[in-house]
C-alpha cells in the first residue's frame, strides 16, 4: 500500500508516528491509568463513520497525560488544593465539541477553553457545551478570569516542551503568538461594536460583522489548525495562496451558523441558552432584519433589541420570523457552501483540498 504524504513530501504516517512517540500512544503500549472524569469521555465526541473506541481512547490517553504535565509544571510550587483546581478546570473547560477531532491537537482545544471561557464571562452567558458555564459555578466567580490566563500560558508550555528542538518551532511559536492576538482583538472588536450598537443599532453592518467573526472566530477556529498542520509537515504556509482567505470564509459561514442556531435552535440540542438578542449583540440575523426590514419592523428591532426580558425577545423573534429569516439563511447558506467548494477545488495540493473539504462537510447544515 503506497503511503500519503504531507505537501512537503513528508510522509504523513511518519508525523504521526512522531507524535505518538512524544505522547507515548504508540498502540502496543500498555495505556496509563485512566484519570479522565466520565463526563469528560463523554464529551470526547468522534467524526461519523470513525472507530469510536480508538478515537475516544487515543483522546483520553494523551490528553490525560498532557493534562498531568501541566498540573506538575515546576514553573510554580503549588499546593496540592492549587493543583486540584487546575485539574478541575482543564477538565471541565478543555474537552468536549465537535471540534475535538478536526483541530490539530490537544493545543487548539486548550486555546478554544480559553477564548470560549472568557468569551462566556464577557458576555454573560449561563451555559456551554451541555453544563453551566465555568464562571457560574459558585466556587468560581470572576477567578474564572485568571483560569483562562492560565489555559492561554499552557499553550506556550506544551509548544516549548514537544517542539522546541524542532526547526518549525520558532514559526509554531509566532503563528500560535498572531492568533492570539488577532482573536483578542476580534473580541474587542465585537465588544465595541455591541456598545456602539446599543446606541444606534444602526451601526451594524455586514461589513462590520465580517470584520469581527474574521479576527474573533476565523483565525483561531479555521485557520490555525491548518496552518500548524502544515507547518509540522515541513511546508511552507506562503506556498498555498488562497488557503487563508478559504479558511476565513469557512469561518464566517460557521459563525452565521452558529448566529442562527443561538436564535432558533432547541437549547439542548445546541447545548447552550442563545442569549445574542438579549446581550445585543451584531449578529448575523440582525444585519439581515435591519438591511430587510420595513420602518416600522426597523421601529421593532430598535425598542426590543437588547433588552433581556421574555416579551421583548419574543417580539424580536416575531419580526425575524415576518421577515423570512429562515429562507433568507437557508439561501445564504447554499451561495456560502458553493463558493467554498469552488475555492477549495481551485486549490492545486490535493491533500490540501481533502482537508478542507473534510472540514466544510463537518459544518455544512449543522444542527448544533
Amino acid at each position: 500500500m503506497s503511503q500519503k504524504t504531507a505537501p512537503s513530501g513528508v510522509s504523513v504516517v511518519a508525523l504521526d508516528g512522531e507524535m505518538k512517540e512524544k505522547l507515548h500512544l504508540h498502540d502496543g503500549a500498555p495505556p496509563p491509568a485512566a484519570k479522565c472524569s466520565a463526563m469528560m469521555q463523554k464529551r470526547c465526541r468522534v467524526p461519523e463513520g470513525a472507530d469510536v473506541g480508538d478515537y475516544r481512547e487515543r483522546f483520553v490517553r494523551a490528553y490525560d497525560r498532557l493534562r498531568d504535565e501541566l498540573v506538575a509544571d515546576d514553573s510554580c510550587e503549588l499546593t496540592d488544593e492549587a493543583k486540584r483546581w487546575v485539574a478541575q478546570m482543564i477538565d471541565y473547560n478543555v474537552p468536549g465539541g465537535e471540534e475535538a477531532y478536526i483541530r490539530f491537537s490537544l493545543g487548539s482545544c486548550i486555546f478554544q477553553a480559553c477564548a470560549l471561557l472568557l468569551d462566556d464571562i464577557m458576555d454573560d452567558s449561563h451555559t456551554r457545551r451541555d453544563q453551566i458555564c465555568w464562571y457560574k459555578k459558585p466556587e468560581v466567580g470572576l477567578t474564572g478570569i485568571n483560569d483562562g490566563i492560565l489555559l492561554k500560558c499552557h499553550i506556550a508550555r506544551l509548544i516549548k516542551k514537544y517542539f522546541r528542538e524542532k526547526p518549525y518551532y520558532i514559526d509554531i511559536s509566532e503563528l500560535w503568538n498572531e492568533i492570539a492576538l488577532q482573536t483578542s482583538l476580534g473580541q474587542m472588536l465585537d465588544l465595541i461594536s455591541t456598545h456602539n450598537g446599543a446606541d444606534n443599532l444602526a451601526k451594524y453592518s455586514i461589513e462590520g460583522y465580517r470584520r469581527i467573526v474574521k479576527y474573533k472566530t476565523s483565525y483561531y477556529s479555521f485557520y490555525l489548525p491548518v496552518a500548524c498542520a502544515l507547518l509540522l509537515s515541513g511546508a511552507q504556509l506562503d506556498s498555498f495562496s488562497g488557503l487563508r482567505d478559504i479558511l476565513v470564509e469557512m469561518g464566517i459561514y460557521f459563525q452565521a451558523q452558529d448566529d442562527y442556531l443561538d436564535c432558533f435552535a432547541d437549547p439542548n440540542t445546541i447545548g447552550k441558552i442563545g442569549t445574542d438578542i438579549e446581550d445585543h449583540k451584531c449578529s448575523w440575523l440582525i444585519v439581515q432584519a435591519l438591511g430587510h426590514a420595513d420602518r416600522n419592523q426597523i421601529e421593532v428591532l430598535h425598542n426590543y433589541y437588547g433588552k433581556k426580558d421574555t416579551n421583548s425577545v419574543s417580539k424580536v423573534k416575531s419580526t425575524y420570523s415576518a421577515l423570512d429569516l429562515k429562507d433568507i439563511f437557508s439561501e445564504f447558506e447554499d451561495r456560502a457552501y458553493k463558493h467554498l467548494v469552488t475555492s477549495i477545488e481551485a486549490q492545486q495540493d490535493r491533500a490540501v483540498q481533502e482537508i478542507l473539504k473534510s472540514f466544510l462537510k463537518k459544518i455544512h447544515r449543522r444542527k448544533k
